[in-house]
């Protein structure tokens, strides 16, 4: 998929170690948000504890933009938590609703990174209003700042408020929160993204990331993800966990990890996601062969599913397109410059590979059409004979409420035309997509939750 992205809205990561030099745990989270940087490219921010007091850094940008040496090297603390984000669709995003989020209370402060969207946000919005709130951002984490606040003056710990507010929030949330003396790690019941814990044995460090691609990036070793329900809390260089919100809701992991969002070198719950790419490209194969001369992959999360295809299949595999990979961003307004002509800037097809050829052509999703037809044109002005198009996911047919930035259902192509009509309107030879009785089998190792398919099917777990 290329410039339709259906987007992820964030990443967070934190790290708490009660020895740590000067500079040395913002060091640590600034890479760790370099290896989330695909969860979030509009802005991003660190937040240090020091001596009970929270001092931050966080602004609109990407995380090299954000952030230098001097920054990361006057940032003290014995814990800190980072956040890389995307907006949600038709939020106003500006430099204060970049996070983590750091709100001075009754009892202190607390800096909260948070991965996921909160459903009942506009409820809880209008009930705080009503009582009093006054909000300085568009975010739903403010939501989740004033709702664990209020619960913070009824309950005796920053941790217990945790646990309570859970049973107000509904959605998605996966947090990383400091108060003066502690780390506060929290899952929505239904484990709608992911998100894991790791040591760094070495030098003592917790490290929390929603994925273990961060933990790589900063040598700490795996040790399991954090379980829906699930709080886990650190204070003194200590670690508990509190299970009682667990098992209250079926596991509902969102499937777009494995197909799209996730790093494909991550694994999340078990599960290589590489390796559930591939076995998109197996199943299509299987449910969807078609006599061809190549297959090839849109770049970067079509390229697995495509080599799965083609191993299934016994077509070869070719690299069909060159990535221009300093084009991701550009200044350039969208009703500026067209969509083919962005397209063009980032995908060149290598003709050496297509010409004369008949090409399956594997990607992860079609949202409105446009992006896909633009490619399929490209194929055939290199030279392509045939262009059959296979899709590593279902149809998207319903808007996602859990943190992905899925348009709502009259923006989907597939939510008003069959696949027939779409594949005259892309202009493909043929058009299938994933079965989504197959989902299921794409995560065979993931054994402790469930996954969400909402908006493949509209089944909504809350």
């Amino acid at each position: 998929m290329f410039g339709d992205n259906i987007r992820e809205e964030c990443g967070v990561f934190g790290i708490y170690n009660q020895e740590a030099p000067k500079g040395y745990l913002a060091t640590q989270t600034y890479l760790g948000l370099m290896a989330l940087q695909h969860r979030g490219q509009e802005a991003c921010g660190i937040a240090v504890n020091k001596d009970k007091e929270i001092t931050f850094h966080k602004d609109l940008g990407m995380v090299e933009e954000v952030f230098d040496a001097d920054i990361l090297s006057g940032m003290d603390g014995f814990m800190a938590v980072g956040h890389c984000r995307y907006s949600t669709a038709g939020e106003k995003l500006d430099k204060y609703g970049a996070q983590p989020l750091v709100v001075n209370y009754a009892k202190g402060q607390l800096a909260i990174s948070h991965n996921g969207n909160i459903s009942n946000a506009d409820e809880l919005r209008r009930i705080y209003e009503q009582k009093g709130a006054i909000y300085r951002t568009y975010t739903d984490t403010e939501i989740i700042a004033y709702t664990i606040a209020r619960e913070r003056l009824n309950e005796g710990s920053v941790e217990k408020a945790v646990a309570k507010a859970m049973s107000i929030l509904k959605g998605a949330y996966s947090l990383i929160i400091m108060s003066p003396t502690k780390m506060i790690v929290a899952r929505d019941p239904h484990g709608f993204r992911p998100l894991v814990f790791g040591r760094k044995t070495k030098c003592s460090s917790l490290v929390f990331a929603s994925e273990t691609c961060a933990l790589d990036t900063v040598d700490a070793t795996y040790v399991r993800d954090v379980m829906p329900g699930e709080v886990i809390v650190i204070q003194n260089g200590q670690m508990s966990s509190n299970m009682e919100n667990c098992g209250q809701n079926p596991g509902s992991l969102c499937i777009f990890e494995y197909i799209y969002f996730a790093r494909p070198d991550s694994v999340i719950h078990g599960q290589f996601v590489n390796d559930s790419r591939r076995f998109t490209g197996h199943l299509l194969a299987e449910t969807a062969p078609v006599d061809a001369d190549v297959v090839i992959g849109v770049p970067d999360s079509g390229v697995p599913s495509a080599v799965g295809y083609s191993e299934k299949s016994g077509i070869p595999y070719v690299e069909g397109f060159g990535k221009n990979r300093y084009a991701g961003r550009t200044f350039i307004r969208p009703d500026q410059m067209s969509r083919e002509a962005t397209v063009r800037l980032k995908l060149n097809p290598m003709r050496k590979h297509i010409e004369g050829k008949r090409v399956v052509m594997v990607d992860d999703s079609i949202v409105r059409g446009t992006t896909a037809s633009i490619i399929i044109k490209l194929l055939r002005e290199a030279g392509a004979k045939e262009v059959h198009v296979r899709i590593s996911s279902p149809p998207f047919r319903y808007p996602c409420f859990y943190g992905t930035d899925v348009p709502n259902s009259t923006q989907l192509i597939s939510f008003e035309h069959s696949i027939d009509e779409i594949c005259k309107l892309i202009g493909a030879d043929s058009l299938a997509y994933l079965n989504i009785e197959d989902l299921g089998k794409i995560i065979p190792e993931v054994k402790d939750v469930g996954h969400c398919h909402a908006c493949f099917s509209g089944e909504y777990p809350c």
